[in-house]
């Protein structure tokens, strides 16, 4: 088995994932951003869809959400904490019944048969998570798509400010007092972050050319029975259009989510999402920025594609 495949399925299932990752739209602002362009997206081509496949479907944020607008999905995921906190969700919503939840990775669908979903979808850069395979898995989610695919994956161009910013996700804490454990680090170790910081050419241009964060460390991690963060292949945006083009899919279109807000100060995100009417407006115009095919390679974290069968 490829270590990309062991360190995800050990960091995903570890038994808080299903309630933290249930909660990042209330934590974190980016994740705010990000969701709302993909629903937008999602809702505005469900014409013809009766059918999805959720292929990392994590806590149900979109499964539930394409349930209640009448499909049937099947949510597929690593993790079974999430898995578990999703059918919670499901519930509560009076969508159970519309949703069938198989736990498995992006590496194993050939059980799925060629053209079995209207619409695939794969959010939050799972396919990422898969290198040296992440090709591969692409083609697999196309292969069983009948009709519209959209997946995200994580950016080349929008992880490499990372390298130069290791504060990067204090700017999109939504409140820095809250109890999430990930939110306290970053608080705590913000001071620390920013006077060990120096600019590394050469991890830079290694992460520009190859395109890969993490590898041996987080090898030599799992291996001592820690839990590092997946190893992670990052797309450029014409290579991930390339892809697409070759196994066939049409009239293909990328966005950044997250390219607009990254330009505004924190105290400036929480303003507005604290106001119901600047939040709304401003979630509208991110997703019109946002999906402007100039600035499609600057998003947040990852890099949004979508085309037709």
């Amino acid at each position: 088995m490829d270590y990309s495949r062991k360190i995800s399925e050990r960091l995903w299932n570890m038994p808080d994932k299903g309630e933290l990752e249930s909660r990042r739209e209330e934590t974190f602002i980016d994740d705010i951003i990000s969701k709302s362009h993909l629903e937008k997206e999602l809702l505005s081509h469900l014409d013809g869809i009766k059918t999805v496949f959720d292929g990392g479907a994590g806590c149900g944020r979109f499964s539930i959400l394409l349930a209640k607008n009448g499909c049937e999905v099947t949510h597929y995921d690593i993790s079974q904490p999430m898995i578990d906190k999703a059918k919670e969700l499901a519930e509560k919503e009076k969508v159970l019944d519309k949703i069938t939840f198989i736990n498995g990775a992006l590496e194993d669908l050939g059980s799925f048969k060629d053209r079995s979903f209207d619409m695939v979808i794969s959010f939050d850069a799972p396919i990422s998570y898969t290198y040296p395979n992440q090709e591969k898995i692409i083609g697999e989610l196309i292969r069983i798509c009948r009709k519209r695919i959209m997946i995200s994956v994580s950016s080349r161009l929008g992880y490499l400010p990372y390298l130069s910013n290791p504060i990067q996700k204090n700017q999109f804490l939504l409140d820095e007092n809250c109890d999430d454990p990930f939110v306290q680090w970053c608080v705590a170790n913000k001071t620390n972050a920013v006077e060990a910081f120096r600019f590394d050419k050469d991890a830079v241009r290694k992460l520009w050319n190859d395109g890969l964060m993490g590898g041996a460390d987080e090898i030599a991690a799992y291996e001592n029975g820690e839990v590092p963060w997946c190893i992670t292949y990052t797309f450029m945006p014409d290579e991930l259009e390339n892809i697409l083009k070759r196994h066939g899919v049409k009239n293909i279109k990328l966005a950044g989510p997250g390219a607009y807000a990254r330009t505004l100060p924190n105290e400036l995100l929480i303003k507005i999402m604290k106001d119901a009417k600047q939040r709304s407006d401003f979630l509208d115009f991110c997703h019109q920025y946002d999906s402007n095919p100039f600035v499609c390679g600057m998003g947040k974290d990852n890099l949004f594609a979508q085309g037709e069968l």
